[in-house]
């Protein structure tokens, strides 16, 4: 199982919760209850994601950036052909318990559309799935049809067995051409083999402008404390508006609306360690303390900063639940082929963020590789030769007879 790689800058003390929600509706329109249903699951999913990795020991002191809403829109259409213990796992991590297949996928396809950003809005929000099969190889029209009808994600057929580098590399130009060639390279030579069947991809690829923007001016170098013996410098950006607003004992929570008021980001500066609250973050807290948010004006210092981070997620999910799906013994992923012959080998997620005065960027691609378990050929012992043979006592291990056949008797014929 592959480790969860994590590349970037030193680490921040400020928590930034990146939210995209069904607020891009408009105030006449209200969330359906499918829609609801998996904002929240997917709520549930960003927040243990995100606490699974702050709890690896490799994430000590560096970056941490993801899309959730990436990972969970590909494994969502991975869930859609799983069957049994597999599917019951992936339900609890994902938190589609309790939800009929009908109502989440009319919930993903409608939350799918709605997080598009249409035209006339003043930031750019796209989202986008995919489905790479291995040319030739059965996949059940039932999981085909429902991934191009929910997810909007078209079936494409190429070769991993033949042209497995071409392959590779019109996935990846795909994920380059939705993220305005912001994530490149998101499948490595190494995630692909002679035995993968199926890659689920997903891109979201978001840019919105300040509603109050920075002015460039007022940038400066400051100190940035990593950990309390350890202080580097970072281009600091200030400016006083009025922005939604609260400060406690725990905490001072500050909430940056990009132009439209339609995505925001929230930054979270706890009074203690980050990693710490992070740890502890639930949705119902989360929801609260924006709740308690009020207007107030608001003297902002923000770091400006840009990095990209690169994970495997395999570990990540199995230690959330979902052991069954990354096991070639085990995984049930039935509803894709017919038959319990695929296991999941990765889970690629790889993410970048842009932040400075004007705005932010943000872009992330997940890939989930489906590959073939191995084919159990019977073994064979065809005694058609001379052979030795020992007769043992087991529990003394004693060997009671030996011999070896060199002629066998000749068959004598049975009454019929």
């Amino acid at each position: 199982m592959s480790s969860c790689k994590m590349y970037g800058l030193s680490s921040v003390v400020i928590v930034f919760t990146f939210l995209v929600t069904p607020s891009v509706m408009t105030s006449q329109q209200e969330p359906t209850d499918a829609v609801a249903g998996v904002a929240n699951a997917n709520r549930q999913f960003a927040l243990a994601l995100y606490q699974n990795i702050n709890a690896r020991q490799d994430s000590k002191e560096q970056n941490i950036f993801v899309s959730p809403y990436s990972v969970s829109t590909a494994l969502a259409m991975t869930y859609a052909g799983s069957r049994g213990n597999t599917q019951k796992q992936m339900a609890s991590v994902l938190g589609f318990n309790g939800v009929a297949d009908d109502e989440l996928f009319a919930g993903f396809s409608s939350l799918l559309q709605q997080t598009k950003a249409t035209p006339d809005k003043h930031y750019k929000l796209d989202v986008a799935n995919a489905l790479w099969g291995q040319k030739s190889y059965h996949f059940e029209s039932t999981f085909t049809d429902a991934i191009g009808k929910y997810y909007d994600g078209g079936f494409n057929t190429v070769d991993y067995i033949g042209a497995r580098e071409q392959s590779r590399k019109e996935i990846n130009k795909w994920v380059e051409g939705k993220t305005a060639d912001k994530i490149t390279e998101l499948i490595h030579a190494s995630d692909l083999n002679v035995n993968t069947r199926l890659v689920l991809t997903n891109a979201i690829y978001f840019k919105g402008d300040w509603a109050s923007r920075f002015d460039a001016k007022h940038t400066a170098i400051a100190p940035f404390t990593v950990t309390p013996n350890k202080i580097v410098n970072a281009s600091m950006m200030e400016q006083n508006a009025t922005f939604p607003f609260l400060e406690t004992n725990e905490l001072t929570m500050v909430e940056l609306p990009y132009a439209g008021n339609d995505v925001s980001m929230v930054a979270i500066l706890p009074t203690g360690s980050a990693e710490d609250f992070g740890a502890k973050l639930s949705t119902a807290k989360l929801r609260e303390l924006r709740q308690r948010m009020r207007p107030r004006h608001v003297e902002v210092f923000l770091p400006r900063f840009k990095f990209e981070t690169r994970y495997y997620l395999e570990q990540n999910l199995n230690a959330m639940g979902m052991p069954d799906a990354f096991e070639e013994t085990k995984a049930d992923f039935s509803g894709m082929t017919g038959k319990p012959n695929l296991y999941i080998s990765h889970v690629i997620h790889q993410a970048m963020i842009d932040v400075n005065e004007e705005g932010s960027e943000a872009a992330a691609a997940t890939a989930v590789v489906m590959t073939s378990k191995s084919i159990v050929i019977p073994a064979t012992f065809r005694a058609d030769r001379p052979f030795i043979f020992l007769i043992i006592h087991k529990p003394t291990d004693s060997i009671l007879f030996i011999g070896r056949v060199s002629t066998p008797p000749t068959p004598v014929a049975t009454a019929k």
